[in-house]
């Protein structure tokens, strides 16, 4: 299923959509350069505005404030193959389902074999929080995490363009 996946980045225009309301600074500069170097269009989509590099492949779309209204403005509009970058679970398993892939911030590539398993604990730990249990937010962005990032991302852009130059070569 996940090698499907990969596959159909391999065939289709990629693009990247950011979850950019809790995507950390330093992961969103990765993906500019990424967009400059590839020409891979990254779309950033908040409810508040969110600096952009001048760059004609990188873009930035605010929607209304509101609960998922990002979340949502993504799933409308990104296609089988591309790239959402979140860690959003329940955003990450509504990709999944499009066709899409899902990369978390801290370079965790979402699949369909362990995303139920996500949804369950997310949905426990909102049962945990709701009953009082204080349960700690998630751990500072590692150096590591941003090299298990960057690692997936260039994977991930490495298939797209060799996908790409082969379907130009059959065309």
């Amino acid at each position: 299923m996940e090698l499907e996946r990969l596959r159909q980045l391999e065939r289709h225009e990629m693009k990247i959509w950011v979850d950019a309301d809790a995507c950390p600074v330093v992961i969103k500069e990765i993906l500019f350069r990424a967009a400059d170097r590839t020409g891979v269009p990254v779309t950033l989509v908040a409810n508040h505005p969110v600096r952009i590099p001048p760059s004609r492949f990188i873009k930035f779309l605010q929607v209304a404030s509101g609960f998922d209204v990002a979340d949502n403005e993504i799933v409308k509009q990104l296609s089988a193959g591309d790239l959402v970058i979140t860690s959003d679970i329940p955003l990450a398993a509504e990709v999944i389902e499009k066709g899409a892939c899902a990369l978390s911030p801290r370079g965790e590539l979402y699949s369909g074999d362990s995303i139920g398993a996500r949804l369950n604990m997310r949905d426990f730990m909102d049962t945990m929080r709701a009953s009082g249990i204080d349960t700690g937010g998630p751990p500072a962005l590692s150096q590591s995490d941003r090299q298990s990032f960057a690692r997936h991302l260039d994977t991930m852009l490495a298939r797209y363009a060799a996908g790409s130059q082969g379907t130009a070569r059959h065309s």
